[in-house]
């Protein structure tokens, strides 16, 4: 299937191809989005929507499935699931680079109310993987809590998975836009420690678009900011 700006987000998100990702890559609650087709998405406090980028994403996400790839990792087991449905769609989205290579998180914002991942961490991961960096763009619950909880599970998930997936996790790094800003910030701050994992390394670095977070610690791993 050939993805236009026609394509329904409907059709996207029922493509067999994958596997049921794919309601993972447009916000869960429908009363942030708008539009009927990769055409006409639109997302609450998002302005500058090209939906040209929009087409792209999800053409590569699905040529990627198609050829065999997987590019959805769950980061809950089934039985956590079942205990609390709404880890249900929480995963790493994969824009492969170099086999070996370090390894980014990026972390979309919304608010904290919903993921906007399409058209955040869904750009700059591809970016990072054209550069050799393998990148991931991550599905949180929305929540300042859960969402942290969510980047400190996918982390542990990442460090585990290391050899599976042919990455590398030393000198790894956070980004984020907005609440994935902050989010990037207090998990490379504070630790994984602090959201109910394992005790991790910290990340190289930091990387934070338009946010406000004013809070800094000694425990600060090297963080960049932009607006």
């Amino acid at each position: 299937m050939a993805y236009t700006v026609q394509t329904r987000i409907d059709d996207v998100i029922r493509d067999s191809v994958f596997k049921g990702a794919g309601a993972s890559i447009f916000p869960r609650d429908s009363w942030y989005m708008q539009g009927e087709t990769l055409g006409t998405l639109d997302l609450a406090w998002y302005s500058c929507i090209r939906p040209e980028m929009t087409v792209k994403i999800c053409s590569h996400l699905h040529d990627e499935a198609q050829s065999g790839r997987t590019i959805f990792y769950p980061i809950y087991r089934e039985e956590e699931i079942a205990a609390d449905p709404d880890k249900q769609g929480c995963g790493l989205f994969f824009f492969r680079g170099k086999a070996g290579a370090p390894t980014a998180v990026c972390c979309a914002g919304g608010g904290f109310a919903y993921v906007a991942v399409i058209h955040d961490a869904m750009l700059h991961a591809p970016t990072l993987s054209e550069r050799g960096i393998n990148a991931f763009a991550l599905i949180y619950r929305p929540g300042a809590r859960t969402a942290c909880e969510d980047l400190s599970r996918a982390l542990a998930f990442l460090f585990s998975h290391a050899e599976e997936l042919g990455i590398s996790m030393e000198g790894y790094s956070l980004w984020g836009g907005s609440a994935g800003a902050r989010m990037a910030a207090w998990v490379g701050g504070m630790g994984t420690a602090a959201f109910g994992e394992k005790a991790l390394p910290r990340p190289a670095a930091v990387v934070m678009q338009y946010t406000g977070l004013s809070e800094v610690s000694r425990e600060d791993p090297p963080t960049y900011c932009t607006c």
